[in-house]
């Protein structure tokens, strides 16, 4: 779905779908976890047409791709393995372990909660790739203004190389000019025009905005572009 490079998360752990009513915006969308930094992401992504297949074959072979974005709670004290949903609750256990290769070794293990105390996530829960753009679909309503100021976008591509190094460093890392940024009548989703996209596994897409609540609302998006749809 996409390439995550060490700085974003060194070590991903499980995925697991937020299928509870008690986890609010949340709810019905896919989370990944991190044993490297002992983090929660959200996994906004789309299944699209894969580049290279006929029309008639391609509804049959979607590729899905898409990106991470950290839920916006602390680093927990250890890495992070396996979660569930409680059936009693609705909130989310996780245990969590240090063995091997993890940044977070402030205790060698744990069991916790994270629970939704109610109110704005601001999280991207939806993104879509374009020929000319990205559109990125938020949680909770956008302030207009705030959305719609360009300087409040940076977008930075890079290539990967597949060695047998942990990792990659970033090739031909550039930064691409967003052109346009527009919030729909949903105030929601945020239309940006981006010029030069073009396919890429390694994508950063970062956004200083304000919520309708006139709070600050700082995200970073690591992303994998397969293709890119039509607008």
């Amino acid at each position: 779905l996409c390439w995550i490079t060490n700085d974003f998360d060194r070590s991903p752990a499980e995925l697991l779908w937020a299928r509870t009513d008690r986890w609010g915006p949340l709810n019905g969308h896919l989370l990944n976890l991190s044993y490297g930094y002992g983090r929660i992401y959200v996994v906004p992504h789309e299944f699209a047409p894969m580049a290279n297949s006929s029309a008639d074959a391609s509804s049959d072979f979607p590729q899905p791709q898409g990106g991470m974005c950290q839920l916006p709670i602390p680093d927990l004290p250890t890495g992070m393995i396996r979660g569930r949903f409680s059936p009693l609750d609705g909130q989310l256990y996780l245990g969590g372990m240090f063995s091997w290769a993890s940044s977070r070794q402030d205790q060698e293990g744990g069991l916790f909660r994270v629970r939704y105390r109610g109110g704005r996530v601001d999280l991207p829960l939806e993104i879509h790739a374009y020929e000319d753009g990205i559109d990125i679909a938020f949680s909770d309503p956008i302030d207009r203004e705030s959305a719609t100021q360009l300087d409040r976008y940076r977008v930075t591509v890079w290539d990967l190389k597949r060695t047998e190094e942990y990792g990659s460093k970033h090739y031909n890392e550039r930064q691409l000019s967003v052109t346009s940024a527009q919030l729909a009548d949903d105030q929601r989703t945020i239309q940006l025009k981006i010029a030069g996209l073009e396919p890429s596994w390694g994508m950063e897409i970062a956004c200083r905005l304000r919520g309708t609540d006139g709070g600050e609302v700082r995200r970073v998006i690591h992303n994998t572009v397969y293709f890119m749809n039509p607008r």
